[in-house]
């Protein structure tokens, strides 16, 4: 294991589904790394203050309800105008293929989908955390690459 992140994990918009999003927070404590869960329903701006008052390294967000193609690209852009450049962005839940590029441009780093691995979840975190990829970075590279 790399070394131990501090990582919010968040269910934005009205999306009242949080099994996964526990599973994988679950997972990355068990694997080390210290979770901060934000509950249900929570608004962009309740995550960028969230992941700005807990000196959070990574945010990984969680939709089922089809919001992620509206709701990702906001707090991406809210982490962005709050200085929070250096905050890598992950994502999950029921997410289309078609739709992860417009994610990927907006600075989500990894789309982790129903039945990934733990493992895979904490294998992205200990090689994300060694990149300049932050939601300011230039740098396009993004899981899966």
């Amino acid at each position: 294991m790399g070394a131990r992140q501090r990582i919010v994990i968040a269910k934005p918009g009205l999306d009242g589904h949080d099994r996964g999003a526990k599973v994988v927070a679950r997972a990355l404590r068990d694997g080390g790394h210290e979770v901060i869960y934000t509950g249900l329903r929570r608004t962009p701006d309740q995550i960028v203050r969230t992941v700005m008052d807990e000196d959070a390294r990574f945010v990984g967000l969680s939709s089922l309800s089809g919001a992620h193609s509206h709701l990702f690209p906001k707090i991406c852009n809210l982490l962005r105008e709050s200085g929070l450049n250096d905050v890598i962005v992950f994502g999950g839940g029921i997410i289309p293929e078609s739709d992860r590029a417009v994610l990927f441009d907006a600075g989500v780093r990894a789309i982790f989908g129903p039945g990934t691995p733990s493992a895979e979840i904490l294998e992205f975190v200990d090689f994300a955390s060694t990149k300049d990829c932050g939601v300011g970075s230039k740098d396009d590279w993004h899981w899966g690459d």
